[in-house]
């Protein structure tokens, strides 16, 4: 394939420098021009014979570990063989140590081998939603009212037993490998803006691991920090003076007459050609940004959907709302973390019924919202949603009543985009520790969701960083309509 080099790597001035030059909301412009630049360059090239399915995708992780057994994959064993050790159950070689051998890190065992826990219960009950009867715990009712629209995979697993998995979801690798670009920058590499005033990667949300997300594909392709604030919702975006709209208007207009008479006297200058067009960016970016963040425009009742009228669901549904309007105004990939803390909240090693309850009942209401918002749109059709999480939590107890760190088997689903609807895919083992039919390592969702775009994931690769198998993954043909 030919190298994607930009003509902005050309000239006194390397990518790097002008990201770093302190130009501000202009450093962020640079970011997104750049972008559109590499992607234009390309012709497009990477896109396969068959026509993209979505064109942008929401991709919604909760930080810390979900339980599968208490969210999307019911496991009554648990329950029926409470307090025995996996030892002492019928499922004693699911500790095979050739079943074991996937993981980085050993879990914890005692002297005889054996992990330190006993089986424990489901804390929730569980009941079956829609046409498809797909079973889902009873603190996700409301994504349950939307099953027919969700593919369900209960068979992913991971190699990192610790939080750097969070990292690993997205980019492939463990965190004691090569930092590798993550699947939003791949995105936004591989296909370029369908805005020229908003950036096209979009991150929202505690993120506490590696905040990079291009790697060497430069800085171009890292996310761009978001908050829901109107006032200031993207890094150096407000003028350090208060200035009007119309005063700001002048300044940008003055500085882009200055800069036109230096580049007829300097045209072959390409820093300065990079600079000119990241700052009248940056004025288009500062106005547009925040007024797809203010919510007045839309109805009560769709602000009720995802939950603003409610103190527990605000937070999350006013990300979510966003994400809705960055979505349908072209933004490639919006990213949104949920659970705070270094970990993240969902970490429930202990107290994980009164956790997970908490931690859902902020969720539950806004996803099925977006979900119901974008289906009545018409815009579900090209995008797509997804919830992840970075492992699952062990069958067996930690503590008195919490669960520890499980990459062997967990889920995740994903809707829209040409997916399809009420189908639970894959399987763990009956008390949830393997994942044993269909297996899924992280980068299958990576590889489903680039098929869905139209992105042919074999050809994102650069000359001069091979990528490994594992990092392509393999399309989950399964779910796809």
């Amino acid at each position: 394939m030919q190298s994607r080099r930009s003509n902005l790597d050309a000239g006194p001035f390397s990518r790097r420098q002008l990201l770093g030059s302190g130009m501000g909301l202009g450093a962020l412009a640079l970011n997104a021009m750049m972008q559109s630049d590499s992607a234009a360059a390309s012709g497009h090239s990477l896109f396969p014979d068959a026509q993209p399915k979505a064109k942008n995708v929401i991709c919604l992780f909760m930080r810390g570990g979900v339980s599968h057994m208490e969210s999307f994959d019911p496991k009554p064993a648990l329950t029926k063989h409470a307090g025995k050790s996996i030892n002492d159950s019928p499922f004693k070689s699911v500790q095979d140590p050739e079943k074991l051998k996937k993981v980085r890190v050993v879990v914890v065992n005692d002297a005889n081998g054996q992990q330190r826990n006993k089986l424990y219960p489901l804390q929730v009950g569980f009941r079956k939603y829609g046409q498809s009867g797909i079973e889902i715990s009873d603190w996700f009712p409301h994504i349950g009212s939307c099953a027919d629209d969700i593919s369900f995979i209960r068979s992913m697993w991971t190699t990192d037993d610790n939080h750097g998995a969070q990292v690993q979801f997205f980019s492939g690798r463990h965190m004691l490998d090569e930092r590798v670009p993550t699947i939003g920058a791949w995105v936004t590499w591989g296909l370029g803006t369908l805005n020229q005033n908003l950036p096209q990667f979009i991150s929202m949300g505690p993120r506490y691991f590696d905040t990079r997300d291009g790697h060497y594909l430069g800085p171009a392709y890292d996310a761009i920090p978001m908050k829901i604030d109107p006032a200031n919702p993207l890094p150096y975006a407000r003028p350090e003076v208060d200035v009007s709209q119309s005063e700001q208007k002048l300044t940008f207009d003055l500085i882009n007459r200055l800069n036109r008479i230096s580049s007829k006297q300097y045209p072959t200058d390409e820093a300065l050609r990079a600079r000119m067009q990241s700052y009248e960016l940056a004025y288009r970016m500062q106005t547009s940004v925040p007024d797809v963040i203010r919510f007045d425009g839309e109805t009560q009742e769709t602000q009720n959907l995802y939950g603003l009228n409610d103190p527990t669901t605000k937070p999350f549904g006013m990300q979510l709302l966003a994400a809705r309007r960055f979505a349908e105004r072209g933004v490639r990939f919006i990213q949104i973390m949920h659970g705070d803390g270094a970990a993240g909240a969902w970490d429930s090693h202990s107290n994980l019924q009164t956790s997970h309850a908490k931690l859902s009942s902020q969720v539950d209401r806004p996803i099925a919202g977006l979900l119901k918002d974008l289906k009545r749109r018409g815009l579900l059709e090209e995008t797509i949603v997804v919830f992840a999480t970075e492992f699952g939590r062990t069958p067996g107890s930690q503590g008195a009543n919490g669960r520890d760190h499980h990459p062997y088997g967990f889920s995740v689903w994903m809707a829209g985009g040409g997916l399809k609807g009420g189908v639970a895919h894959g399987a763990t083992d009956e008390i949830g520790f393997h994942a044993e039919e269909n297996p899924h390592y992280v980068t299958d969702i990576h590889a489903t969701i680039l098929h869905q775009l139209g992105l042919d994931r074999k050809r994102l690769e650069v000359p001069s960083h091979k990528r490994l198998e594992q990092d392509f993954g393999h399309v989950i043909h399964d779910i796809i309509a």
